[in-house]
């Protein structure tokens, strides 16, 4: 076997296993000009988001729950008893639109996993509250939730989960 034939064995190998890196190697081929190397950070995340993302949604849309559904139940049960908050608190909680959030709680009031009342501070507002039912669905989801985020992060070392945290951390809050 030749030096070459080696060399191509070597770079399909490579592109099958990290499109990523593939794609940088033909842009510097192409422009060797260019730095592509950020590709390798910012490619590889967008694809893992993706593939995440994916994985992540076989539970709550077994449970009934579109998009984002989950994000509220979930909102609302971290603001402890009596997991009530309303519309503008659950959009700067889950960083979306007071117009997402009420698609997304009327979807769940239809379901029976919220309520919506009149906010005694102002009757104009309404505070939107789990249920009974909401409560125990968003209870039962998140432990499968986190038992799914454990699964896609465990190839990671402790030590590599730490630094990954930290190294996140830093982009999230440049």
């Amino acid at each position: 076997m030749n030096a070459d034939a080696t060399t191509d064995t070597v770079e399909e190998d490579t592109a099958e296993e990290d499109a990523v890196e593939a794609m940088v190697g033909q842009w510097r081929r192409e422009r060797p000009d260019l730095d592509a190397s950020p590709m390798l950070v910012v490619g590889r995340m967008f694809r893992l988001v993706g593939a995440w993302d994916r994985e992540l949604r076989g539970p709550f849309a077994e449970a009934g729950l579109g998009n984002g559904d989950f994000d509220v139940l979930a909102a609302l049960r971290r603001a402890g008893a009596p997991h009530a908050l309303s519309a503008g608190e659950l959009s700067r909680t889950v960083l979306v639109t007071t117009g997402a959030i009420t698609k997304r709680v009327d979807r769940l009031e239809a379901a029976g996993w919220v309520n919506r009342s009149v906010a005694e501070e102002d009757s104009r507002g309404r505070r939107i509250t789990l249920t009974e039912a909401g409560l125990r669905l968003t209870d039962e989801l998140m432990e499968v939730h986190l038992a799914n985020q454990r699964r896609l992060i465990e190839t990671l070392s402790p030590e590599e989960r730490t630094e990954l945290e930290r190294l996140l951390k830093k982009l999230a809050t440049q």
